[in-house]
């Protein structure tokens, strides 16, 4: 049987071709086996094929199936809880070593773009939006935190230069970073999985893991082969299952979903004329963007526990149009969902499940830099540098009050007043 196909994306339907990679069968040895053929595990393998270690990766369906392969697009820095949250909550030398590697993800991409040669329609410039005067404070303060941690490619903008960049009368301040941008996500993935072959390494596809036994090897158990390895590295995240429940107790899958509008033609230049993908700073944020050939791409909306919506265009259609009137009626081609895991601190867990063995998870919806990030963290530490994934592995996993049954209603009740505060503006 073939592996699971990709989601009715946009991206699946515009993806670059690609072999076909078989499923594991029998046994084999190698230096490291990586589990889960996403951003984490297809970055982690690429830094250590490049040290000259060899590496086989194990898919349970394709490469970059899961969040890889459907999110919005976004290089979007930092982690979903900002370095001043980090410095208030852990104190100022945990804020000091993430806040220096805040900024790195998006640098990893454009260095394995370059690099590699990979087609992923990459564009730079990203836009933070503000509905409120009170968001418009925060993308202020927003501004100063990261000029502080190095980034001095930010400027606020006001008023009529708002239209310059988003043709919407939906915000009051936007803070442009022109360090950000925007990629197609699944053929980033694709392109790094090439490039890892290219050094030797081995994905199978279609290989989904049953068992992790610790030892020395650890074994890696499919249902049709083992892989013997020095380390494993699990690179899961929001489809994880069973495999490991102790990881899954700890975090929550959500689903998010997103849309492509038929191609704008010539009308794009009146929705985002500077071409820079955009998300607003509420809590529960829209997001959106242009793909290379001018549909817009827009997503927005948190279900959490991860059940897939019955009609994606219902709840997305009403979004887009408080943004973009003039595109009301505009024809979605695609719509899908896909899902990030969320943990409580709302900050990635990063750790050791054996001393051979480890993990990173709940990316929390800052996937696209931090996975990129994280892959050469943890290549460090089974290089034996492991002081950048000690910062990462202080940090507490914290379970969710409940547990795994209560988790969603507890979590859901905490968003709706977030939400009622975004929308009332205080």
């Amino acid at each position: 049987m073939p592996p699971l196909p990709h989601a009715p994306s946009y991206y699946a339907a515009s993806a670059n071709p690609q072999p076909l990679r078989p499923p594991l069968h029998g046994e084999t040895s190698t230096d490291v086996c990586v589990i889960g053929a996403g951003y984490t595990g297809l970055s982690a393998a690429l830094h250590l094929a490049e040290a000259g270690f060899k590496v086989v990766v194990l898919e349970s369906a394709q490469v970059g199936w899961g969040a890889s392969g459907r999110n919005g697009g976004q290089i979007v820095h930092s982690y979903s809880r900002d370095i001043d949250v980090i410095e208030r909550q852990y104190g100022s030398t945990m804020a000091t070593a993430l806040g220096g590697m805040a900024f790195e993800g998006a640098q990893i991409i454009r260095e394995r773009v370059n690099k590699y040669a990979i087609a992923c329609d990459l564009k730079n410039g990203g836009i933070y939006a503000a509905k409120t005067a009170r968001k418009a404070r925060e993308l202020e303060h927003h501004q100063k935190l990261w000029q502080r941690y190095g980034n001095q490619h930010l400027s606020m903008h006001y008023g009529s230069d708002i239209h310059a960049h988003i043709g919407s009368d939906a915000y009051c301040a936007i803070l442009i970073d022109r360090s950000g941008g925007h990629i197609h996500p699944l053929n980033l993935a694709l392109g790094e999985a090439t490039a890892l072959e290219s050094l030797g390494g081995t994905i199978h596809e279609d290989s989904a893991v049953l068992a992790i036994e610790r030892g020395e090897p650890v074994r890696v158990r499919t249902a049709h082969g083992v892989v013997n390895a020095g380390f494993a590295i699990v690179a899961c995240n929001a489809y994880i299952g069973d495999l490991e429940p102790q990881l899954a107790a700890r975090s929550m899958p959500c689903g998010t979903q997103v849309v492509a509008t038929e191609p704008l033609g010539e009308r794009w230049r009146e929705i985002l004329p500077t071409d820079q993908c955009v998300e607003d700073n509420n809590y529960l944020l829209d997001y959106y963007r242009l793909s290379a050939d001018r549909r817009l791409l827009f997503g927005g909306g948190v279900i959490y526990g991860a059940s897939d919506p019955a009609h994606i265009e219902a709840l997305i259609r009403p979004k887009l149009a408080r943004i973009f009137p003039q595109l009301r009626d505009v024809r979605f081609d695609y719509a899908w969902t896909g899902n990030f895991l969320l943990t409580l601190s709302r900050l990635p867990q990063v750790g050791r499940l054996a001393p051979n063995i480890y993990y990173s998870q709940g990316c929390s919806g800052h996937g696209v830099t931090f996975t990129h990030l994280i892959g050469r963290v943890l290549s460090e530490a089974i290089r034996g540098q492991a002081e950048r994934f000690d910062a990462f592995e202080k940090l507490p996993h914290t379970p969710f009050p409940g547990g795994r049954l209560l988790r969603v209603p507890f979590t859901a009740l905490g968003a709706l007043w977030y939400e009622l505060r975004d929308r009332l503006g205080i």
